[in-house]
C-alpha cells in the first residue's frame, strides 16, 4: 500500500513539474532571442515626411507578346524601392560621421534629416536618395554601422500610377484647348469669366500633375533609404540574471495557472455534488409519492 502511494505521489510530482519546466525553458529562450526596439520616434519621423517626398526609378526591358507573330514589346516599369535600417550605437559621433562618409561615397543625397537629444541619448534620422545602381552597395555598407535592430527592403510597382497621371494630364490638356477655342469665339462677359476661371483651375491641376510626373523623370531617379541611428550603451545581460528573470516569471505564471485550475476543479466538484444531491432529493420525493 505504501509503495503504491509513493509511486502515485512521484508521478504527481513529475506531472506538476513538467509544465513548470516547459514554461521556464520557453521564457529562458525568449530572453535570449528578444531584442528591444527603441525606434518608435524614428518611425514617426519617416511617416510624417512620406507624403512630401517620393523617389521613383525605372527599369526598361523587353517581353514577348502573346500574339501569334511573336513580336517583342518594350516595357518601361516605374517602381519605388525603399530600404529601412534601424540601428543603435554606443559610439554615436563616430558612427554618425561614418554614416555621412558612406552616403557621400555612393553619390547619395540626404533629402531629409532630423537630429535630436542630448549626449547619451542622441538620435539621427536621415532619408537618403541614392542612384539605383548604388542602392545595394549603400545598403550593405549601412547595415554594418552600429548594432542593427531592424532592416527590410520594400519594392512597389508604380507603373499604373504613372500611366494614370499621364492619361489625366492629356485629358486636362484637351479640355484646356477646347476651352481656349470657346473663349476665342466671344460671348457674354459672364460666360467669358467662367471660361477664364475654368481654364485657371485646369492650369493649376496641370501644374500639380507636372510636379507629380516630375518625380518620375529619368534625371530624378532615386531609390530611398530610411536610416535611423540611436545612441545607447550596449547592456550585456549575464546568464544568472537571465535565469533569475526566467525563474521569477515562471513561478508567477505557474502559480496563476495552478490557482485557476484549482478553482475550476473546485467549481466543477461543487457543481457535480449539487447535481448529485438534487438527484437524491428527487428520488426521496418520488418514493414518498
Amino acid at each position: 500500500m505504501k509503495q503504491t502511494f509513493k509511486k502515485r505521489f512521484k508521478k504527481l510530482i513529475v506531472w506538476l513539474l513538467f509544465p513548470f519546466l516547459i514554461l521556464f525553458i520557453f521564457r529562458l529562450i525568449y530572453g535570449y532571442t528578444k531584442t528591444h526596439d527603441n525606434t518608435y520616434n524614428q518611425t514617426q519621423f519617416f511617416e510624417s515626411i512620406s507624403n512630401s517626398r517620393k523617389n521613383y526609378t525605372s527599369k526598361k526591358y523587353k517581353v514577348k507578346s502573346n500574339a501569334g507573330n511573336q513580336s517583342v514589346v518594350k516595357v518601361d516599369q516605374k517602381y519605388e524601392k525603399i530600404a529601412e535600417i534601424k540601428t543603435t550605437s554606443s559610439t554615436f559621433e563616430k558612427e554618425e560621421q561614418l554614416t555621412r562618409n558612406t552616403i557621400e561615397k555612393f553619390d547619395a543625397l540626404i533629402q531629409f534629416e532630423q537630429k535630436s537629444g542630448n549626449k547619451g541619448s542622441r538620435k539621427l534620422n536621415v532619408l537618403i536618395g541614392v542612384p539605383p545602381k548604388n542602392f545595394d552597395a549603400l545598403y550593405i555598407q549601412l547595415i554594418t554601422i552600429g548594432k542593427v535592430q531592424a532592416k527590410q527592403i520594400t519594392k512597389k510597382d508604380k507603373t499604373n500610377e504613372y500611366k494614370e497621371l499621364n492619361a489625366k494630364k492629356q485629358s486636362l490638356e484637351k479640355i484646356r484647348t477646347s476651352l481656349i477655342d470657346l473663349k476665342s469665339k466671344g460671348g457674354k462677359i459672364e460666360e467669358y469669366m467662367d471660361l477664364e476661371n475654368r481654364i485657371l483651375e485646369i492650369e493649376q491641376q496641370l501644374q500639380g500633375l507636372g510636379v507629380s510626373l516630375g518625380d518620375f523623370d529619368d534625371e530624378n531617379e532615386f531609390c530611398t533609404v530610411q536610416f535611423s541611428l540611436i545612441e545607447g550603451k550596449e547592456v550585456e545581460i549575464g546568464t544568472l540574471q537571465r535565469v533569475k528573470v526566467a525563474l521569477e516569471w515562471t513561478i508567477k505564471i505557474y502559480l496563476k495557472i495552478m490557482i485557476t485550475l484549482f478553482f475550476l476543479t473546485l467549481f466543477a466538484y461543487l457543481l457535480l455534488l449539487s447535481i448529485e444531491k438534487l438527484k437524491i432529493l428527487e428520488r426521496v420525493i418520488n418514493k414518498k409519492e
